[in-house]
């Protein structure tokens, strides 16, 4: 009954923009996943970098240490007149601006690195064919979020530039996701996906059939009674629902959660180095254009 509730309180993504993991369930080690570099990071302007330049200058030594041939050390001031000619304080300088100008141009026009999309370090390798920009958008079917967007995003899968390759990945997190995720597989394993997507949110968020149960037994006879409604066959269903190919889509799925970290949906993932959702775009609207002008730029490279 609690999980029902939950599920049909859709009126939550009017005030919230995310659905977030389960704190209860149980953490999975991060080994080896990327770093995503913070939002408040990103240089901006020429502002910001005199005050970066001027905090690198205020952290140097005014001394430096040197090893002798015979083991002993020598300490020496930091040569230049007050740091007005210090070539030290320059370089720092120097850097500090080129940095600001190499994001400032990578960014795409309007959007700013570090504010409406993270950087993943390091980039991680994708599963597309060369000069295609892979898409991947992580949801769970119960996430009142994912449902609230998913129309805007089936439309514009639809209309998307044909280099973008995008495809959805259901999270893992614990016992319930993994009974959507289970469907979510199955549906595709028997190529009723493009078919079912939507009709699933819709059984969920409008029907009020959470198509999920404490009992396993109970949540495939829910599942099963939902798909015959379209008709597919109990038998064709179930061979699929405990088949090899779900199983590994299954594993592969939890494989991308565990990489790219994710503890919220919605949220995309761009050509393996960007991380966008509706709170850094600003909308779903905006999400969408976010979108496209990061893989645009990418298809540029």
């Amino acid at each position: 009954m609690r999980f029902r509730q939950l599920v049909l309180c859709v009126g939550l993504g009017v005030a919230l923009t995310a659905c977030g993991r389960n704190q209860s369930a149980p953490e999975r080690p991060a080994a080896n996943a990327p770093a995503v570099a913070s939002r408040a990071a990103a240089p901006t302007n020429a502002a910001v970098t005199q005050q970066k330049a001027a905090e690198q200058e205020s952290d140097l030594p005014s001394k430096i240490t040197r090893m002798n041939e015979d083991g002993s050390e020598t300490v020496e001031d930091v040569p230049g007149d007050s740091g007005a000619h210090n070539p030290l304080l320059a370089a720092v300088a120097s850097t500090v601006a080129a940095a600001t100008t190499a994001a400032s141009a990578a960014a795409p026009s309007g959007w700013q690195e570090g504010v409406n999309y993270t950087r993943i370090v390091p980039a991680q390798p994708t599963e597309v064919p060369p000069g295609q920009i892979e898409i991947l958008e992580f949801f769970w079917y119960a996430c009142p979020h994912c449902n609230a967007i998913d129309s805007m995003v089936e439309s514009w899968k639809r209309t998307k530039p044909p280099y973008i390759s995008f495809s959805r990945v259901h999270v893992m997190w614990n016992d319930a996701h993994r009974a959507h995720a289970r469907l979510y597989y199955t549906l595709e394993s028997l190529g009723k996906l493009d078919q079912l997507h939507t009709e699933v949110f819709k059984e969920i968020h409008l029907n009020g059939d959470p198509l999920v149960a404490a009992d396993p037994a109970e949540t495939e006879r829910m599942q099963v009674t939902f798909v015959k409604k379209f008709g597919i066959s109990e038998a064709a269903f179930r061979d699929k629902y405990h088949s090899f190919d779900v199983d590994n889509a299954m594993r592969k799925a939890d494989e991308l959660v565990q990489r790219y970290r994710v503890d919220g949906v919605p949220r995309f993932i761009v050509n393996g180095k960007y991380v966008v959702d509706v709170a850094s775009a600003g909308s779903p609207e905006r999400l969408i254009s976010l979108i496209g002008d990061l893989a645009a730029q990418e298809h540029k490279r």
